[in-house]
Order: structure tokens, then sequence, then C-alpha cells
């Protein structure tokens, strides 16, 4: 599956990016949009890190024709290759919808600490499999 095109990191002026943040949920939001104009589904994600977007996720399931490029797995791909490892403990997921099992899936297996979705920050708790 092809990566989300590299943009620049953002910094946050929060000190704390686990906690959730409007911002967070409008970069996921700036994807969702990204993927629509692509002609894709209406999905979008960021993967909050030490105060960066380390990793962003228009959905590419239509443009890759992969029905694993949900945004969130485009999102996490994206950190994890811009960081150069897998392991992403200390991250936090932001989407524009609640992630599906094999996203949560696969949050759980790069370490991500906690989950929010939707444009009211709710939280999803840490994925599937990872503990509290």
């Amino acid at each position: 599956m092809a990566a989300a095109a590299a943009l620049p990191c953002r910094r946050s002026d929060a000190a704390d990016a686990t906690h959730p943040q409007a911002r967070w949920f409008q970069e996921a939001e700036a994807m969702r949009k990204l993927a629509v104009s692509r002609g894709d589904q209406s999905y979008g994600a960021v993967l909050v890190l030490d105060g960066r977007v380390a990793g962003q996720g228009p959905s590419r399931v239509v443009v890759d024709r992969s029905a694993d490029a949900h945004a969130e797995r485009v999102a996490i791909l994206d950190a994890q290759r811009r960081l150069g490892r897998e392991d992403l403990r200390g991250a936090v997921l932001y989407s524009t919808a609640r992630p599906c099992a094999l996203c949560e899936q696969a949050a759980a297996k790069a370490n991500v600490s906690r989950m929010y979705f939707g444009s009211n920050l709710q939280d999803a708790g840490p994925p599937v499999g990872r503990p509290p």
C-alpha cells in the first residue's frame, strides 16, 4: 500500500498530545477532505506523537484498490515509515470515524496508546489488545 504523500510534521502548542484536542481532529478532517478530493472514501486520520503529527492518513481504499488502506492504517504506516520504527508507543490516533476492528488491531500491534474519533473527540480508549 502506498503511504500518504509526505507533508511536514506540525508542532502543537500544547505540552501533552495525549489529551484530545480539536486541532488534531481538524488535521484528520483535512485528511478526509484530501481522500474525497482524490475520489476515495470519506475518512481521514492522523497519528500524533510528542505534540507532532507523525503520520497522516487519507483513506486510500479506492485509489490503491486495497481493502486494507483505511485512513487509520495509512496513518500508522506513514508514521512508521517517517520515524523508521514500528513501535509507536505514546502515540495517539485521531480519526474522523470510529476505527474498525482491523484498524484497532493494527494500532495495538504498533503500540498506539489511545484513540479518539469524530468531531466530539469520543474516547475510543486504548486499541483492542493493548493494555489500558
